[in-house]
């Protein structure tokens, strides 16, 4: 069979057991920078966390806050996100290359709920406290309840994606899974937890923060192709009403991070508030719709510039040795 004969959905002549010859290289680059990035929660030292936390006299009660509505949201948002891949798009993706980023995706997926459970054990912090709080914090629930609610279609046993209507609804799952989940919800929190990593506060948490956001980064980037190869692949289904849906849509998103923002951060520490990543959060959302080929809708700028820097994690620290190395692939990584 020749790869040309390949596309991501619906080739009957694709075996999916077969790996070569390939024809979307890009899932293969993402693939080998998956395996490049490589880690795993206890490389970090948490110990100077556990001294912190447990002093009552360094940190205030609004970043003990901020700390625990962040692992409340990303403790199950990960799974959330693990059940999408495995439960739904492995399915509907039979191209092999894909499937092969998709496996590498779940088990990153799998690394950063175990980093949560991690962090919950080294801390002492009751798991019922961060893991119920996607039922009891309403900005929480919110957020999941919007996932689930627009990525119902794929979940649906009966879904086939073997009409243009069909690819269609599949391609706006996969822009709430890929852009808004992984590409808007996780990026408040990770401004606020690299903010601590910043100021030298809560290291352990904050480096753990900064993996999954280097992850991220790469889950991000295939996501993003993948939309934008299914719609090259099938031009019919980019219709303006559809553009115009997938807009509103990321608006909302921003709006629901902004209530989450306000929630972690009801009086502004750190240097933050929520009116600043609310900024944020449009500026993050432009890039997103340019990325999908949508223009921006906020033409906001970026409040947190450090940011640049601090995602693009280029060392790792060898906690055995107490030396630095460089990453292989550190400085490919686009946070944004």
């Amino acid at each position: 069979m020749s790869n040309v004969k390949k596309t991501i959905l619906n080739s009957s002549g694709t075996d999916p057991n077969k790996i070569l010859p390939m024809k979307y290289k890009w899932a293969r680059e993402h693939y080998k920078k998956g395996v490049a990035n490589n880690w795993t929660p206890e490389e970090v030292n948490m110990q100077k966390d556990l001294e912190t936390w447990k002093n009552p006299n360094i940190l205030s009660e609004d970043e003990r806050r901020l700390i625990i509505w962040n692992m409340g949201f990303f403790s199950t948002a990960e799974s959330l996100t693990a059940n999408n891949i495995v439960l739904a798009i492995y399915r509907h993706i039979t191209n092999p290359e894909c499937r092969q980023y998709l496996l590498r995706q779940a088990y990153e997926e799998a690394v950063h709920t175990d980093t949560f459970i991690y962090c919950c054990d080294t801390l002492s912090i009751a798991p019922d406290e961060v893991y119920n709080m996607y039922m009891t914090i309403p900005s929480i629930k919110a957020k999941d309840d919007f996932v689930v609610d627009m990525t119902k279609s794929i979940f649906d046993v009966n879904f086939k994606t073997d009409s243009n209507e069909n690819i269609q609804r599949f391609v706006h799952d996969l822009v709430c899974y890929y852009i808004f989940m992984e590409g808007i919800f996780f990026y408040a929190g990770f401004v606020m937890m690299l903010s601590f990593l910043r100021q030298n506060k809560m290291t352990g948490v904050g480096e753990q923060f900064q993996y999954i956001l280097r992850d991220e980064s790469v889950h991000l980037a295939f996501g993003a192709d993948l939309v934008n190869t299914i719609i090259e692949e099938n031009p019919e289904i980019w219709t303006a009403e559809f553009k115009a849906k997938i807009t509103e849509n990321i608006k909302r998103s921003v709006q629901l991070e902004y209530e989450y923002a306000k929630d972690c951060l009801p009086r502004g520490i750190l240097g933050l508030n929520a009116e600043a990543i609310h900024e944020y959060i449009k500026y993050i959302a432009d890039r997103r719709l340019e990325r999908i080929h949508l223009p921006k809708v906020y033409n906001a700028k970026n409040p947190f510039e450090w940011m640049s820097e601090i995602a693009d994690l280029k060392k790792e620290k060898n906690f055995f040795e107490t030396r630095v190395t460089e990453y292989k692939q550190g400085g490919m990584l686009s946070w944004d």
